[in-house]
């Protein structure tokens, strides 16, 4: 990790996602922010996320509503509200400029009118970067993941960065690669343009599975 020289502004991490860094505190209430390039970087393939039968259950279930920023603040708040987090002050402050500048979004599962899981990430050319999720509900983060991909993909992004690789996403499909691997892919999919808001969100789970099938 390295710090920072110049002071943060959206514009400088828009052009750090570019050149495939991104910035993390060491904690909530640490004002030092660094730069990160990890050596074994996560992604999670659009056509290759996985649904367990599980989740393909829970999907079928319904009892949620899907909706892209609907309350981006509450989205970051939460991924935030844990013993251990990454998102200090500033950070927070910048993405949601990110956020009023169009660049940053938050993707929700709201269950009995409440906000019970999501993803907030940054788009860049034809690259969605996951930034962080949270979950209140068993599953609500997978479900916000299953709708996420499936939206990302009928808006034509190609590449969806998660960073790094968990156990969590590891089942779910992400995939680890070098750091020149996801170099190349990144400068791909910023040589061409993708819009998040450019289709309304499926609130059909029965569709989301139909062309995961289809997909997978």
């Amino acid at each position: 990790m390295t710090k920072p020289n110049l002071k943060l502004t959206p514009e400088l991490l828009l052009r750090a996602y570019a050149a495939g860094v991104f910035p993390m505190a060491e904690g909530r209430d640490d004002p030092d922010i660094y730069w990160v390039d990890p050596r074994y970087r996560g992604i999670l393939p659009l056509d290759g996320f996985h649904i367990s039968r599980s989740l393909a259950r829970r999907m079928r279930k319904g009892a949620y509503t899907v909706r892209l920023n609907g309350d981006f603040a509450a989205v970051v708040t939460a991924c935030a509200n844990r013993d251990e987090t990454w998102i200090n002050g500033e950070i927070f402050s910048l993405y949601n400029e990110l956020h009023q500048m169009g660049s940053a979004h938050s993707f929700e599962i709201w269950q009995d009118g409440q906000l019970t899981g999501g993803v907030y990430g940054v788009t860049l050319g034809a690259a969605f970067f996951g930034e962080s999720m949270f979950s209140t509900r068993t599953d609500a983060s997978k479900l916000a993941l299953a709708h996420l991909v499936d939206h990302l993909r009928l808006c034509e992004f190609q590449l969806f960065d998660t960073q790094f690789i968990t156990p969590h996403l590891a089942s779910l499909g992400a995939q680890g690669l070098g750091r020149a691997t996801y170099h190349r892919m990144l400068e791909d999919a910023l040589q061409d343009e993708a819009d998040i808001t450019s289709r309304p969100v499926c609130n059909n789970p029965y569709s989301v599975l139909q062309r995961n099938t289809q997909t997978s």
